[in-house]
């Protein structure tokens, strides 16, 4: 007998608001067939729950117990914007930048679209007739199997950047997204990026999120890495202490492409990022890190799977997290290997320090190798600082507090060791400071 699951009251908001809504999204074609079949798997399924095993951790129908009205156009408050953009950690960096406000490209706060070598647009300056190198890769690297972040974002989607590097374009000057949510109301947004990097690029790109109030924030972003070309994606994650933030990345590397992926994440309420990894072509080589800096009854998740479909590329993931008080930490993390993808080289590594007895650290490492000619291994921990360490430093003349910083910020450091531009690590560096230096009462212990 099947028994029908009652709705939850956020379930049931997302299907009543795209009934009494849908004529106000932007429509087009190619865009229509997607939206109806990501609403009716949604309408079917709802939210995973902790009987999913991705998100047993991260049981969305509990943790997302209110409605969040999508937003048909933003609408901030006076003043809120400004106040928030003085938050960018990166705004002292000379960058070009790409402003959504609420969801929707704001072209008065942007400055990006005269940056040699990189087109750029609005998604909903051509939702109707994308450029062709944009069709090819929306809504087309999704893996088989549900994914209600993606179904969620397709339905209500209304903007998001569109970046293309041209083949062997070195774009010196990073290009930073920002993504601000002003306002103090319950709501959503939906955002669609989309990042094509031509053959011998290189680039990098900043990516911030800030915000105030009770508001959900549902990203995807799909970016295809060009043949040689080579990556750098930075991320801060800096979102209200009410909020949610749904992050879903799909990347893709052709041949001797390059990756460096690094994430630090210290606000909202509740965050899950999602990232899929998929080689194209051989000699090809990521480097994803990330690190949390969690407190009070914060709760992030990183899931993520790295697929090495072709022979010869290199993996490598380092999360280091920190917990404080009653905050969750978890890290979901599978690197995979076909049977034709032998001379693959995967490490993945996840620690966690506990500053709390009532704070969590959950990791779910796992190896899924169908080829016997690899390098494949993995590594996690969890555990509080080392008595011993402090001691070491004490006998030193050194306070325990500020022992204690130390190793924390020794600890976090490395999982920004691989960023590239130097500017952006030093700002990564000094926010994990600035953190510990608001803890160090906490921290006196």
């Amino acid at each position: 007998m099947n028994v029908a699951v009652q709705k939850t009251k956020a379930e049931a908001a997302f299907i009543d608001a795209y009934a009494t809504r849908r004529d106000a999204l932007p429509h087009a074609g190619w865009l229509e067939p997607k939206r109806e079949a990501a609403f009716e798997s949604f309408s079917a399924h709802g939210l995973p729950n902790r009987r999913v095993e991705e998100w047993k951790w991260t049981d969305l129908r509990r943790h997302l117990n209110e409605a969040y009205p999508p937003l048909v156009a933003a609408e901030p408050e006076a003043g809120a914007v400004e106040t928030l953009l003085a938050r960018d950690p990166f705004a002292q960096i000379g960058r070009k930048r790409l402003v959504f406000v609420d969801g929707r490209f704001d072209a008065g706060l942007s400055d990006a679209q005269d940056l040699d070598g990189v087109e750029v647009h609005a998604l909903s300056d051509v939702m109707a007739d994308p450029p062709s190198w944009a069709r090819e890769i929306l809504g087309n690297l999704f893996g088989a199997g549900r994914d209600p972040v993606a179904e969620l974002n397709t339905v209500f989607l209304a903007d998001g950047a569109l970046v293309r590097i041209a083949d062997g374009a070195e774009i010196a000057t990073p290009l930073a997204l920002v993504f601000v949510n002003a306002g103090t109301a319950p709501r959503m947004t939906a955002v669609r990026n989309v990042v094509a990097v031509g053959a011998g690029a290189r680039a990098t790109i900043l990516e911030t999120h800030l915000g105030s109030g009770p508001y959900l924030a549902d990203i995807v972003t799909e970016t295809v890495v060009g043949k040689g070309a080579e990556l750098e994606r930075v991320r801060v994650q800096a979102d209200d202490t009410e909020a949610v933030q749904l992050s879903n990345a799909h990347i893709e590397l052709e041949a001797d492409a390059v990756l460096r992926d690094v994430t630090l994440t210290m606000g909202g309420r509740l965050t899950r990022n999602q990232l899929f990894v998929k080689y194209r072509g051989e000699g090809a080589d990521a480097h994803i890190a990330g690190s949390y800096l969690l407190a009070g009854n914060q709760h992030c998740d990183t899931t993520m799977v790295v697929n090495h479909a072709v022979p010869s590329c290199q993996s490598r993931e380092l999360f280091k997290c920190v917990m404080d008080d009653t905050a969750h930490g978890v890290f979901q993390g599978k690197i995979m290997v076909a049977p034709e993808a032998q001379k693959t080289d995967g490490k993945q590594q996840s620690h966690g320090l506990l500053l709390s007895e009532r704070a969590e650290f959950d990791s779910k490492p796992e190896l899924e190798i169908f080829a016997d000619d690899v390098a494949c291994g993995h590594g996690a921990t969890s555990g509080a600082l080392d008595d011993r360490l402090i001691f070491y430093l004490r006998a030193r003349g050194i306070p325990e507090a500020q022992a204690k910083s130390l190793l924390i910020a020794a600890f976090v450091r490395e999982a920004f060791d691989d960023i590239a531009h130097e500017g952006a690590r030093d700002v990564l560096a000094g926010l994990a400071e600035g953190w510990l230096a608001e803890r160090k009462g906490g921290i006196d212990g």
